[in-house]
């Protein structure tokens, strides 16, 4: 029997071990007198999480692989928050967080203060536990500041823009902590399903030519099948890799268990450290607090700091080293007292042993921060193949089934397209230089006509892109 005392992981696991038992019951009656390891099997494996759990693969996929690039995106549908010229120095971190609690005076509690991820960036103050959304799983205030002036910018929450929304999605389905839960559980489910499109790929040495060739004129939905194995045998590796470190990311007490230490987990705090002083009238300020915590760490860059909470807490300031692979949440944490000014604690990631130090490349690996920019579109890529996998596949089977017929590919467009060209390109061949002058001159011509209304095509097509995401943006928020 489940109760709500047990923990998450443990009713997860319980209800896949009653499913999967379930299912191997159904099979061992059916099949009570064929091997039990058949490719038969696989295939039944392969075809039940597509139909079970395929459309949240793919959405998981379509809003994980849009969630990469998140931030660009709310720029782009916020403009304000882009700073067009950017001075050469910031203000004071002490102006910026009193600018902020005089926008907020009501909010009591820690600040914390990231610093812009460019220069024409804003930089981000978090208060993570807002009384307006203080029941939700995850939703913190974020205040926009332009670093340059001090100057609040927005406020919103978390979960009530376009792009928080679709992480949210991504992360829980809009569900909280069952959501969150399921989500691990499907990171599980879909490295089985790669595997065992992997197995059933294998065709053997001798077949191998069948699983290679592209077969054109065979039907679209044979087409979409070849596509379908040729797509997933490529980006097998990258979902893999998504999947594995995705169910870390839902669970990560299971890795931080293993290397036994707590406070990894992404966006993790690390040890809960409070100050032992006497509280004074002389309080280390930001400024002062950033250049204490320097001191071990003289070329590191700042990332983070958090304000104390209460007479006891202190300053966290969140540092970057060069060999760090985390970008936006690295792991150098220096703690300094509010009322000494002395370092309380440490944690450097040179002394981290190997367990902890895998901790550290989860996040890195599963949103590509740690492959760069080609890496990152290629997990985009990655993600949308998901969608394209899903759709290909359940195609296949409603053919199979009868529900849909199949038929040839018309490529006759292209053909014509194909000959248009190689007829144009063999005239333009033969022309003389006097000819191919006067062509380009009249193509010139032609184009300057042509750019006005291009330009209002443009203009018209930027305006309907900026209507469906404001509409979506609405949409979330409400």
């Amino acid at each position: 029997m489940l109760n709500h005392s047990t923990p998450p992981i443990t009713r997860l696991l319980k209800i896949s071990l009653a499913a999967l038992q379930h299912i191997g019951g159904y099979w061992g009656k059916a099949r009570s007198s064929q091997p039990w390891l058949t490719r038969n099997t696989w295939v039944n494996v392969h075809l039940i999480l597509a139909l079970t759990v395929g459309f949240i693969f793919a959405l998981l996929g379509f809003t994980g692989s849009i969630s990469i690039y998140h931030e660009e995106l709310d720029e782009l549908l916020n403009p304000h928050l882009v700073i067009e010229s950017s001075p050469a120095k910031y203000q004071s971190l002490d102006k910026i967080i009193a600018a902020v609690k005089a926008e907020h005076p009501k909010r009591y509690g820690e600040w914390t203060l990231e610093m812009p991820r460019t220069p024409h960036s804003m930089m981000t103050v978090w208060f993570e536990k807002p009384q307006e959304t203080y029941f939700e799983r995850y939703a913190p205030l974020m205040v926009s500041v332009n670093p340059y002036s001090a100057q609040v910018v927005a406020s919103r929450f978390w979960g009530q823009t376009a792009t928080t929304w679709l992480m949210d999605v991504h992360t829980q389905l809009l569900a909280g902590d069952w959501g969150w839960n399921i989500i691990g559980g499907c990171g599980l489910l879909l490295v089985i399903s790669i595997s065992t499109g992997l197995y059933l790929w294998w065709p053997g040495l001798k077949q191998m030519r069948s699983v290679l060739v592209i077969r054109v004129n065979a039907g679209w939905v044979r087409l979409l099948f070849d596509l379908h194995r040729w797509l997933g045998l490529l980006s097998a590796p990258a979902l893999l890799l998504l999947a594995i470190t995705g169910f870390n990311l839902s669970f990560p007490g299971i890795l931080e268990s293993i290397a036994g230490t707590t406070g990894m987990a992404h966006g993790g705090t690390g040890e809960k450290i409070v100050s032992t002083a006497q509280p004074n009238n002389h309080p280390t300020l930001l400024e002062a607090a950033e250049f204490i915590a320097r001191g071990p760490f003289a070329t590191a860059q700042l990332r983070r700091v958090t304000t104390p909470d209460g007479e006891t807490g202190v300053y966290r300031i969140n540092l970057r080293q060069k060999t760090e692979i985390n970008q936006r949440h690295p792991y150098t944490t220096v703690w300094v007292d509010r009322w000494s000014g002395q370092i309380r604690e440490v944690r450097d990631p040179k002394s981290f042993t190997t367990s902890q130090q895998l901790i550290t490349w989860i996040w890195p690996l599963h949103s590509g921060e740690a492959l760069g920019g080609a890496g990152r579109f290629a997990w985009f890529l990655a993600g949308q193949s998901l969608f394209f996998l899903y759709v290909s596949g359940l195609v296949r089977w409603l053919h199979r089934k009868g529900k849909i017929k199949d038929k040839a590919v018309d490529f006759s467009r292209l053909k014509q397209a194909r000959q248009w060209l190689c007829h144009h390109g063999q005239r333009l061949l033969v022309l003389s230089v006097a000819e191919a002058g006067q062509a380009i001159v009249k193509l010139m011509q032609h184009a300057k006509q042509a750019l006005p209304v291009l330009a209002r095509l443009l203009v018209w097509l930027g305006g309907l892109l900026k209507q469906v995401l404001a509409l979506i943006e609405e949409k979330s928020r409400k």
